[in-house]
């Protein structure tokens, strides 16, 4: 971790992040992602429906 000393004499410590994967134009994303999205997609309104239900 890295700490900084604030003016105050405060303490502030940040956790060390892993590196950023930047993707390139064209690539394509892992193949779970497409089926994540459908069910994504598919849930949301059910859990809005599921709650409209509840509520009523």
């Amino acid at each position: 971790m890295q700490v900084t000393e604030e003016d105050g004499g405060k303490l502030n410590a940040f956790a060390r992040e892993p590196r950023m994967v930047v993707m390139e134009e064209g690539e394509r994303r892992g193949p779970g992602s497409r089926r994540l999205l459908i069910a994504a997609a598919v849930l949301v309104p059910l859990l809005v429906l599921l709650a409209a239900g509840i509520s009523n």
